[in-house]
């Protein structure tokens, strides 16, 4: 991979040149790289990587900043230097070639030296001088001074020689390198390098508890600041890689836009909406409650959604993990085949905290994604103290948010002391928390997550059974019964049983109004009966009523036509009589 080198026109301090070294986030340290035409001092104890260093910093200025260089060896052969850095990619045989690099191989034995008499430099300085003139160098290294001066006991001549030697690099212009063992009570074997040396840097590899651990702190820099902490190192595939502390200023970007955590009724709970952009998420629990299927789901959901996901993971391994999402319905292995996720697998005892760290960032860096999922950070603590699991995560979470990337963090809680604290620890570092606990209720364990923070938006604070089923994760409100809160199968007794109370009262209504129709209709045909023989009661009586008036009319005439008979009107009844007969 391409080491992602400072431009020399970004570095801070403007009187002193300097020259970038191409090793990935060294010249971030160092604010630019190594002081240019000035020899800088790499010492540290055997194994610590100081002739790695020293020829990546040759190499990477041959092929990114098309400076030459040459590497004076005391120790290893051209060819042994060839093939130790050529599984690193770098062909050292072509770079010769092309006059790119010179490699010279400068064989001392202090017993010839005896032999011969006194000893000085000046060999060595012609024959540096040609190889530097040969190739127009702009980068020496010399590696390493113990065996240069080894056969010199005079302090006096070896002191002489020394600052002859540095002076000799000045004068050449020269951006120098001279790698030096550590000493007993000193940085160097001598005493006296790291004082003519205007840069010096130590490279320390330590091992605690069985952990393995490499560190680089720069110890002076004539004329420049630098950074002063110790910084964790990586020596991999690609070279050196350097882990730059980030800044320590609370100025980091704040995005309002959301990303879906992949379960709709979580979305709910969290504003409708999901998490904020680069913020980060903790998803505890114990064993068991779901934390990496939430955190697959994540990442599922934003692989769907055309985004990069990298998954680091410290407890299974990615096909047990495909395997397993796949039981649910989630579909990694095609995210991996799109180039949309990348998982990194390792045990946490792989490397010490610092060294993950780096690992990370390198990573991150690498494939630059947009969600990021450590799955459970709980399994650091065995390589580390909470502590220093919560110093590292908080480095992390301060990168993250420089990149702008959502990360969500998984941890197991064992209900003791020590993870309860990682809880707590990380917790106060996140933007959201999400918590998974077992509800143990009518001899069954279900699972009920609420969302302890979260920062910057409304959120639930209700209980929601988590359930896993295979078409995914989802969230249930809790049932309320008469009991109080039932989860599981409780849950679902209770349902059924209200449904059923409800077909028998639906069913007692129904019965209930069918008999209020019948008596409806046993009332209207009453009412009708009621009718026709009121009809017939008043019928009847007009009838009497009538004979009665028909009678009145009758006798009222008969008692007239008395009347008149006796006042004697007989022409009426003649009349009356003739008028018959004429009719007849």
């Amino acid at each position: 991979m391409p080491s992602k080198a400072i431009n020399p026109s970004t570095i801070l301090s403007p009187s002193l040149a300097k020259t970038p070294t191409g090793i990935i986030g060294l010249d971030e340290v160092t604010l630019g790289g190594l002081p240019t035409g000035r020899p800088t001092l790499i010492c540290g104890s055997a194994g610590c990587g100081k002739t790695l260093f020293s020829l990546e910093f040759i190499v990477r200025g041959a092929q990114q900043f098309n400076e030459n260089g040459v590497f004076i060896a005391f120790e290893e052969k051209a060819n042994e230097l060839a093939a130790n850095v050529a599984s690193l990619g770098f062909d050292l045989n072509k770079l010769q070639q092309e006059k790119k690099i010179r490699i010279d191989y400068i064989h001392i034995d202090k017993n010839e030296i005896e032999e011969t008499g006194e000893y000085d430099l000046e060999g060595l300085f012609i024959r540096l001088n040609h190889a530097i003139d040969s190739i127009g160098a702009k980068r020496v290294v010399l590696d390493t001074l113990e065996n240069l001066f080894s056969g010199l006991s005079n302090q006096t001549i070896l002191r002489a020689e020394l600052r002859r030697l540095f002076q000799f690099l000045k004068d050449k212009g020269v951006t120098a390198i001279i790698t030096g063992e550590r000493g007993d009570s000193s940085l160097t074997r001598q005493g006296l390098e790291e004082y003519v040396s205007d840069c010096v840097i130590l490279l320390d590899h330590r091992i605690i508890n069985q952990i393995s651990t490499r560190r680089l702190r720069i110890i002076k820099y004539r004329g420049s600041v630098h950074g002063t902490n110790e910084y964790p190192f990586l020596i991999d595939e690609e070279g050196i890689s350097v882990l730059p502390v980030t800044s320590l200023l609370l100025n980091k970007p704040a995005s309002t836009e959301r990303v879906s955590s992949g379960i709709p009724s979580l979305d709910q709970m969290l504003g409708k909406e999901g998490f904020y952009k680069g913020s980060s998420i903790l998803v505890s629990g114990t064993a068991g409650t779901g934390k990496t299927s939430v955190a697959a789901s994540f990442v599922n959901n934003a692989c769907s959604q055309k985004n990069r996901c990298m998954f680091f993971a410290f407890e299974e391994s990615p096909r047990q993990i495909i395997r397993n999402m796949q039981s649910i319905g989630m579909d990694l292995q095609a995210h991996i085949d799109d180039g949309f996720l990348q998982f990194f697998a390792s045990r946490p005892t792989l490397y010490g905290l610092e060294m993950h760290l780096v690992a990370i960032h390198k990573a991150i860096k690498k494939f630059k994604p947009q969600v990021v999922v450590l799955d459970p950070i709980t399994n650091l603590i065995t390589v580390g103290t909470v502590s220093d699991v919560k110093s590292m995560l908080v480095r992390l979470i301060d990168f993250l948010q420089e990149e702008q990337i959502t990360v969500m963090f998984t941890a197991l809680t064992l209900n003791n002391i020590v993870n309860e604290q990682t809880d707590e620890g990380v917790s106060s570092l996140v933007d959201a928390w999400l918590q998974i606990k077992d509800i143990e209720m009518n001899g069954e364990r279900n699972r009920g997550l609420h969302v302890m923070k979260s920062r910057g938006m409304k959120h639930s604070n209700q209980v929601r059974e988590f359930v896993i089923t295979d078409a995914g994760l989802d969230l249930i409100e809790v049932y309320l019964g008469p009991e109080g809160v039932l989860t599981g199968s409780a849950r679902e007794a209770q349902k059924l049983l209200e449904e059923t109370g409800q077909v028998l009262h639906t069913h007692a209504i129904s019965r209930k109004d069918r008999e209020l129709l019948r008596k409806r209709k046993v009332l209207e045909a009453k009412i009708d009966s009621l009718k026709t023989e009121f009809e017939s009661t008043e019928e009847e009586l007009n009838k009497v009523y009538i004979e009665e008036e028909i009678k009145k009319e009758v006798m009222q005439q008969t008692r007239e036509k008395m009347t008149e008979l006796r006042r004697g009107n007989i022409n009426v009844n003649a009349g009356e009589t003739k008028a018959g007969k004429k009719k007849k």
